[in-house]
């Protein structure tokens, strides 16, 4: 698959059902993000691989309200970092732009396993961290659901959730977001 064919295709569908997740897999999406570029390569990026049946319940608990569709996760991959552990140049802070790029690669790189990586913002940090033993130094900057996509819409899901399964949110215009050589207000 052609890296612009991975981008079109990923999507972050919320209907899951089970894979088997191996080391191997978990070796090959930290094998993408070991190589991704970082700032002066310092390679902020830590990452938890949660997989095991008995954890991944107990994941359950930092979920918000909304999130139930995450609870038919095969793995859910936690991303950690320190902006200490990365360039801090003047008033720029680049730890989570270089994380960012990390997880980029291994969602395309799920993506291309015909598998699901859905980042999500609905978890609470705490509770991450206190369940995983994560240090207080590190922040908990989001959460990756893994999976296959499941043909059978997963029933919890709210109907606007619904309809982004069956199309892909409407994005905006690149005209939108672009500018030439300078910018100017829209």
């Amino acid at each position: 698959m052609e890296v612009k064919d991975a981008i079109k295709k990923r999507r972050a569908y919320r209907s899951l059902e089970p894979v088997e997740i191996t080391k191997e897999i978990i070796k090959d999406f930290a094998e993408c993000a070991q190589i991704t570029a970082s700032c002066f390569n310092n390679q902020p990026w830590r990452f938890i691989f949660v997989y095991d049946s008995k954890m991944l319940e107990k994941m359950h608990n930092v979920l918000t309200s909304g999130n139930e569709w995450a609870y038919k996760a095969s793995m859910i991959i936690v991303v950690l970092g320190k902006q200490e552990d990365d360039c801090v140049i003047h008033d720029r802070i680049y730890y989570r732009f270089d994380i960012g790029m990390a997880v980029s690669a291994m969602i395309l790189r799920a993506t291309e396993l015909d598998l699901v990586a859905h980042p999500i913002a609905g978890y609470s940090p705490r509770k991450t961290r206190e369940l995983l033993g994560i240090p207080d130094d590190f922040d908990v900057i989001t959460l990756i659901i893994v999976g296959k996509k499941s043909v059978e819409i997963n029933p919890v899901l709210s109907e606007k959730q619904i309809q982004n399964e069956k199309k892909r949110p409407k994005r905006l215009s690149i005209d939108d977001f672009i500018y030439y050589n300078k910018f100017k207000e829209k």
